[in-house]
């Protein structure tokens, strides 16, 4: 297949490769590639070795193993040896290809840190491989999917050279979706324009890629036919081809109540509405629509009919408007993200957390908290999107805690000199005489103890949701999770192990109001109870708090049972740090000091890396 467009990444690739530079690709899906990697791979006659990234594969996959029976038979000599494919690419002049490198796990990875250095690695057993002249290696990952991945380490980044391939203007995406597809311009521009909508709607995370448009021209075409249908008269067998086509490849935004087939729905409308023809070529090139439409664009009222308007609502509503110039007080901002009592404005709220992310976050976690209900309301659901998607975008999970370890359960791959050692000479070995490598994790449960007391307003508030939803993000089958927030008195938030969504938790969060004195060795004591039923390996809390107790005992005297303490301490005043740090020592963890609302995902990360 032809490559349409990405001349300039062509160009950097191609040179790369010529100067036997490593290459990470980086870009969403469906950029090409692994298409413009095969292409020049076959304009200069390599052969390209093919990896598929993912938690599975350890180090004797990538490199290669001894063949068991060879090796009973003959013995640990070189024809023994069955060459995986990192091996078979360094032999023979060829590319390595690793699709997802953010997939593989770390054990594996640091493999290549002596191939990428010095061209060579030493294989157990077999000796010493060099890498013939000629041997490279290119890398694939997309860096914007949260599952199963993890950040790649600074050891392999530093030995790569690496492009970034983005999304193809229009007109590229149309000649890539005929060339696959032969298609009628009609049916193409439709597809096109329809997919490049899901990547800028605002209740979609991730949109689709133009594979998305492959199969919906495709689909959309066959419907056609097999109902006698034109395209003009044939808007319903549209939604039917997009909701299957796209429906899958996207994903909905985290606290949007709705559904995939909804947001499609309302792109169709927008690209397509009823009662009009399907849009041609030409209109890929007009205004997108939504930026010149919806209420701003309608004829304004006149100035006395608007004032009138506005005096008559604040009149109405008086009452509710005197903590609002508390508010007010606090957050200059306001009037630009809630003009009107009762509104909040989205647009101008992005605007401001693009602008100002600090002052945006403290002011919608107090937005939270008004009396002023259909305000509170809007912020509530605002704020389970804006920290949710806060949390999810900021850790990045590690991958230091998964390691190979021998198994006598028969899964996984063979440890060849383990079972030897057992083996007792008879043929076939018994199953007891097998002893495999897998992979494991470090188990641990974690509960994070929120402070909630008076100290903590504003951008105190939005930085505890943000780690409340990080913590619950980060669990899976090694971490099991739990919340509680404290005062004088703790309530449980999230009982361990039980799955609150974390846009429910934040929205927990949100609500509650800063109180009473601050009870720390309460508060440990609660969080030792959530956490001593579990089967684990070790038991974390995560503190955060500026560690200033105001009532009870000592906050040292309670870790008892805390296997590690760690503390997040938020807008630390030097008292505050000082005594954060103090704790952490004596719980046998850290403390990370968060005075933005943005570096507290990498601060967890960092605690529970």
């Amino acid at each position: 297949m032809d490559v349409i467009g990405l001349r300039r990444e062509r160009e950097v690739l191609t040179v790369a490769l010529r100067t036997d530079r490593h290459v990470v690709l980086e870009g969403p899906p469906g950029t090409g590639k692994s298409t413009l990697l095969r292409s020049i791979a076959a304009d200069v006659g390599t052969e390209v070795v093919f990896v598929e990234g993912n938690a599975e594969l350890t180090p004797a996959r990538l490199v290669g193993q001894y063949d068991p029976a060879a090796v009973m038979t003959d013995g640990y000599v070189p024809s023994s040896f069955t060459d995986g494919p990192l091996l078979t690419a360094m032999r023979g002049s060829g590319l390595l290809y690793l699709e997802e490198l953010n997939r593989i796990p770390e054990e594996t990875l640091n493999v290549l840190i002596t191939v990428l250095t010095e061209g060579e690695i030493a294989v157990p057993r077999l000796g010493r491989v060099r890498a013939a002249a000629g041997f490279r290696l290119i890398a694939a990952m997309n860096p914007f999917d949260a599952i199963g991945t993890a950040r790649v380490g600074q050891a392999i980044a530093d030995r790569m050279c690496r492009v970034v391939l983005g999304y193809a203007d229009a007109d590229a995406e149309r000649a890539i979706v005929t060339q696959v597809t032969g298609a009628h311009p009609a049916l193409v521009a439709l597809a096109v324009r329809l997919v490049r909508a899901t990547r800028e709607h605002p209740d979609l995370r991730t949109g689709s890629s133009v594979r998305g448009a492959n199969d919906l021209v495709l689909l959309l075409g066959g419907l056609l036919e097999m109902r006698g249908e034109q395209l003009a008269d044939g808007r319903g067998t549209a939604r039917d081809a997009l909701h299957a086509a796209l429906s899958g490849r996207v994903t909905v935004v985290d606290g949007v109540d709705r559904t995939p087939e909804a947001v499609l729905d309302q792109i169709l409308d927008d690209v397509w509405p009823a009662d009009a023809p399907p849009p041609d070529e030409r209109a890929e090139r007009e205004e997108p629509p939504g930026k010149a439409e919806g209420p701003q664009a309608q004829q304004p009222a006149g100035p006395d009919q608007a004032s009138s308007s506005r005096r008559s609502r604040k009149d109405a509503q008086r009452s509710r408007s005197t903590p609002r110039q508390e508010l007010l007080r606090q957050h200059p901002q306001l009037e630009e993200v809630s003009p009107e009592v009762g509104e909040l404005d989205e647009g101008a709220f992005s605007d401001l957390l693009a602008r100002d992310p600090d002052a945006a976050a403290a002011l919608l976690a107090d937005l939270g908290r008004a009396t002023d209900r259909e305000l509170r309301a809007a912020a509530h659901r605002l704020a389970r999107r804006v920290f949710v998607q806060v949390a999810r975008v900021g850790p990045t999970r590690s991958r230091g805690t998964r390691r190979l370890v021998a198994d006598r359960r028969a899964e996984g791959d063979l440890d060849l000199d383990r079972t030897l050692d057992r083996w007792s000479g008879q043929w076939p070995p018994a199953a007891e005489d097998l002893v495999t490598r897998t992979w494991t994790g470090h188990r641990r449960a974690v509960c994070l103890v929120v402070d909630a007391s008076g100290s903590m307003q504003g951008l105190g508030v939005a930085i505890a949701a943000v780690a409340a939803a990080g913590v619950v993000l980060a669990a899976d089958e090694r971490v099991t999770t739990s919340v509680v927030s404290f005062a004088g008195d703790v309530t449980e938030l999230q009982r361990l192990g039980q799955r609150v969504p974390p846009e429910e938790l934040v929205g927990r969060l949100v609500a509650l109001r800063g109180h009473g004195m601050t009870d720390l060795a309460g508060a440990l004591r609660a969080a030792r109870q959530q956490l001593a039923p579990a089967v684990v390996d070790e038991r974390v809390v995560v503190l955060l708090s500026d560690c200033l107790h105001t009532a009870g005992a000592p906050p040292a005297t309670a870790l008892a049972g805390i296997d590690r303490l760690h503390v997040l301490c938020p807008l630390p005043t030097e008292a505050a740090e000082a005594a954060a740090r103090d704790l952490a020592a004596r719980g046998a963890g850290r403390a990370e000091m968060v005075r933005a609302v943005v570096e507290t995902g990498p601060a967890l990360t960092r605690l529970l890396g």
